[in-house]
């Protein structure tokens, strides 16, 4: 430990509040004695999630000497308002501290480049060790260990209670639900936050059953005992279909990594797919596979395409869709590469950014996907992705008009309306947007929604009526369907994500990966590094783009400033492979570190001509 450069850690910078402190905030200062760990996130991101997940089991191991402090650093508006952070740690259950840093400034203070990012302090305010991306939870308990050790014989530690203040919840029917489905006279809606799937009534008044026990957990068995993580997705299996494999519904268990089987019949709940651990590269599937020996990422919606006969999966978690097939039990991918992007043409090749949310159109020919972290509506057609709103990674709003200029932000539902026009659950603007496939127009249907995740056309009455889970309410609404529709003009946004200012011309990129305490790098199976590079908009890189094993490269920058452009967006995606080092360790594990990277860039002569990303390392 002691060849590590000492750093001090910037103090935290004032902010917009705290949260899981009783309202009081707190400072580095304070916290000597303590390991640290800032864990730079945003609600939006999946990988941010994935984190929030690993850090579980370290909280709860080394509870007396380590404190993680959640840096909440927006991406999205919607993300910078405080109460809308209070309510995702509560969805999430996040139980660390929270300081909201809207304006990014704390961000900015410890140079974070990605979400998520993880900063370790140690116990005299020291920074330790800097890490981008998801998967560390190994590495990081290596360290935290390593530290006690240190810092117990320097009697720098201090055990004891942490800091973490519970808040008080305010009980309600439902707890932040995710989606809905009818089925017959009943309503089946995903509890996410309460880890169940409840059964109500028509009118969503009366609660008819609980199907899991609201314990976090991934147990098969009868809907008193099983257990699920966040479930989100759900779909019904035609009759046909159920008969013969024995259940109706399936779930997108999403934090479990699984697809979950409802027999509502027997009342039971098994696992159909998944292993319960997270897909890493080189997982799989290679073809179709046994659907429960292929690990999952986040799956987050499902629904069932009868032109492929077969359950099209939301893989947010890695950016693409997979098909579960029910009947052979088995799982393959449909479309994407893994890259997170807004890329159309082919499905092998396309690129997505968390799809959350699923429908197909009533003529059965087109399945329809609302892309989140692209703020997009796209669709799928004759084996063709095309994206109809919606502009990348860094551009969102709140524009109606015509479609190629229309702004969402963040929607995770979606619908098809009786005219055949798409609705959109605009989570992050809280409105109901509808999309016109005839005139390429996006208009609104309703606003102040409060975070609408998803959405469901059902009869009433005699009446088409749209059913919308308002999740931040805690409830399902029932909205008219307007014979006209409200234009707004309203305003577009960029992220508030500072762009890096580079020099046109030679760019030096490197990234920089050192394996971990007790890790060498991994090339037993092939090269142990892995690096893609791409640009939005393509032309922005003049050479470079491509696929490489060396993480240090050479590109070129065009000047597109003679084109009225000023900026753009470099795409940058690796993986590096370690394994654990020592002559003692007789089967040694191996460890997949992976991020991607979109960096947003502006032209400028006195920019910077060397680009450096870390993936992990220790300061």
């Amino acid at each position: 430990m002691s060849n590590r450069v000492r750093l001090r850690a910037p103090e935290l910078k004032l902010s917009s509040g705290w949260l899981n402190t009783g309202d009081k905030p707190l400072s580095l200062k304070e916290l000597r004695g303590k390991i640290v760990i800032l864990d730079f996130w945003t609600f939006c991101c999946i990988n941010c999630l994935h984190v929030l997940d690993e850090l579980r089991e370290l909280e709860e191991k080394y509870s007396d000497v380590l404190v993680v402090i959640g840096v909440h650093s927006p991406k999205f508006v919607h993300e910078a308002d405080f109460n809308a952070v209070s309510a995702a740690v509560e969805r999430y259950q996040v139980e660390h501290p929270v300081v909201n840093d809207p304006e990014l400034l704390t961000w900015q203070d410890y140079a974070a480049r990605a979400w998520p990012t993880l900063v370790v302090i140690d116990p005299e305010g020291y920074i330790v060790s800097q890490n981008s991306g998801e998967g560390h939870a190994h590495a990081l308990d290596i360290l935290i260990q390593e530290l006690i050790d240190e810092h117990e014989t320097k009697e720098t530690l201090n055990r004891g209670s942490g800091v973490y203040v519970p808040r008080e919840q305010t009980e309600t029917l439902l707890r932040f639900p995710a989606k809905v489905i009818e089925s017959g006279n009943a309503l089946l809606v995903t509890d996410a936050s309460r880890h169940r799937i409840v059964l109500m009534d028509e009118n969503a008044e009366l609660i008819l059953e609980y199907v899991g026990s609201s314990k976090r957990g991934l147990v098969d068995g009868d809907f008193e005992t099983a257990q699920f993580s966040e479930p989100n997705g759900i779909c019904e299996l035609p009759e046909e279909i159920a008969l013969q494999v024995g259940y109706q519904f399936i779930v997108a268990d999403t934090v479990n990594h699984t697809l979950r089987g409802i027999d509502l019949k027997q009342r039971r709940v098994r696992t159909l797919a998944g292993t319960g651990n997270q897909w890493m590269q080189g997982d799989g599937p290679h073809g179709a596979a046994d659907a429960l020996s292929i690990p999952m990422s986040s799956p987050w919606d499902v629904v069932w395409w009868e032109k492929i006969g077969k359950v099209v999966i939301a893989m947010a978690g890695i950016h693409q869709l997979w098909t579960f097939d029910p009947i052979a039990k088995e799982v393959e991918v449909f479309a994407g590469t893994t890259n997170e992007g807004l890329v159309d043409g082919e499905l092998k090749n396309a690129w997505f950014a968390q799809t959350s949310g699923l429908t197909v159109s009533p003529d059965g020919e087109t399945l329809w996907i609302a892309d989140s972290e692209t703020s997009s509506i796209r669709r799928i057609r004759n084996g063709v992705i095309h994206s109809e709103v919606g502009q990348g990674l860094f551009d969102f709003g709140f524009v109606d008009g015509a479609a190629q200029h229309a702004l969402l932000q963040h929607p995770l539902g979606i619908c098809v309306l009786p005219d055949t026009s798409i609705a959109i659950a605009d989570t992050y603007n809280h409105a109901i947007r509808r999309f016109d496939p005839e005139t390429k127009t996006v208009s609104t249907l309703a606003q102040d929604i409060a975070e609408p995740s998803g959405l469901l056309v059902v009869e009433r009455d005699g009446k088409k009526v749209l059913l919308v889970v308002e999740s931040a309410k805690h409830q399902l609404t029932f909205l008219q369907i307007p014979d006209a529709y409200q234009q707004i003009s309203g305003n577009a946004y960029k992220t508030q994500r500072p762009p890096q200012r580079i020099k046109p011309g030679s760019l030096e990129l490197n990234v920089i990966f050192t394996p971990p305490t007790g890790q060498k790098l991994d090339d037993r199976y092939g090269p142990a590094t892995h690096l893609i590079i791409s640009s939005s908009p393509p032309e922005l890189l003049a050479s470079g783009a491509g696929s490489y094993q060396d993480l240090t490269q050479s590109l070129e920058i065009t000047d597109l400033r003679s084109l009225g452009k000023t900026s753009g967006v470099l795409h940058i995606s690796v993986r590096a492979a370690s394994c654990d080092d020592g002559n003692d360790i007789e089967f040694p594990a191996c460890h997949i570190h992976q991020q991607d990277w979109g960096v947003p860039v502006s032209l400028d002569d006195e920019g910077d001509s060397v680009l450096n990303l870390f993936l992990a390392g220790n300061a």
